[in-house]
């Protein structure tokens, strides 16, 4: 527990958020992937994605989402495509981008394990709910 408890709700939320990434990111690793690169990859895996759309279901605005997928693209392991409209950007999943995430997805669940058992599933399922809720009821973009 912190010696100066806080009542700023950003603060534990980004205190916690950077904990649960840093166990993420070291599992990741292992494939050479950071958790916002595994994010990406594995929101695009269905089919090629709008920047718009994948950016609100990442909670991220455009620009950050840009920086993030160059070094994906330089990687290729993912790829651009056009849309119906000419002028529309999509990226989609390639076939090397489809293999890093199959190689990556026993370490996302690694850690997942770690996090559910350090905190407990049922408390993780609650977690969730309230977060959630949370980000239904603030007023703002929706994420």
């Amino acid at each position: 527990m912190a010696s100066d408890p806080s009542p700023c709700t950003c603060h534990h939320l980004r205190r916690a958020a950077r904990r649960v990434t840093q166990i993420y990111d070291r599992e990741l690793a292992a494939v050479g992937l950071s958790l916002n690169q595994y994010s990406i990859l594995r929101r695009t895996r269905h089919g090629p994605r709008a920047l718009g759309e994948l950016a609100d279901e990442l909670g991220m605005d455009r620009t950050t989402l840009s920086r993030g997928l160059k070094p994906l693209l330089e990687a290729k392991l993912l790829k651009e495509v056009r849309g119906e409209d000419a002028r529309q950007r999509l990226v989609e999943l390639s076939a090397t981008g489809r293999k890093r995430l199959e190689a990556a997805m026993p370490h996302w669940q690694c850690a997942q394990r770690a996090i559910d058992e350090g905190f407990g599933v049922e408390r993780i399922a609650r977690l969730h709910r309230d977060l959630d809720a949370l980000v239904d009821r603030l007023p703002g973009e929706p994420a």
